[in-house]
């Protein structure tokens, strides 16, 4: 049996909302289109793990000044403490509020548009999700990045 998983028009994925969401839960390619644009439909779950393995993290931790700092190159959100573990959940905190911003103003602005991955990737992940993400190095073969952690 076929799964229908491309709908052609809002009116055919409204109407079959079900099928649209079970092609999704079942891990198919689905798709909605809409005045002839494609939307993918797919569950956050999927979206978030499939994130956290391909968006390298290039967070850096590193001793300084009796403390901890912890950031991510080129985003404006930085982690501070006195303790390796509180600056990197102090990064975690700055990293949500990014997301909350990003999602308000900022995605519309062009120095910070480029960061909608990073968004979804801290929006679709737990604190635990994000921790293992910013500490783990998941830059691929051949791609210099920098340290996960000091």
């Amino acid at each position: 049996m076929t799964t229908v998983r491309h709908f052609d028009s809002f009116t055919s994925a409204r109407t079959n909302l079900r099928l649209v969401l079970d092609a999704a839960r079942a891990g198919l390619v689905t798709t909605v289109t809409r005045d002839k644009e494609r939307f993918v439909v797919m569950t956050a779950e999927a979206l978030g793990a499939q994130l956290r393995r391909l968006v390298p993290s290039m967070a850096v931790v590193v001793a300084e000044g009796g403390g901890w700092a912890a950031f991510i190159p080129g985003l404006p959100a930085h982690g501070d403490a006195d303790t390796f573990d509180r600056a990197v959940d102090d990064l975690i905190a700055a990293l949500r509020e990014y997301a909350d911003d990003w999602n308000e103003r900022l995605h519309a602005a062009p120095n910070h548009a480029q960061h909608r991955s990073l968004v979804e990737l801290v929006e679709l992940s737990d604190d635990g999700q994000l921790r293992h993400w910013l500490l783990t190095d998941h830059a691929p073969a051949g791609m210099v990045g920098a340290p996960a952690h000091a």
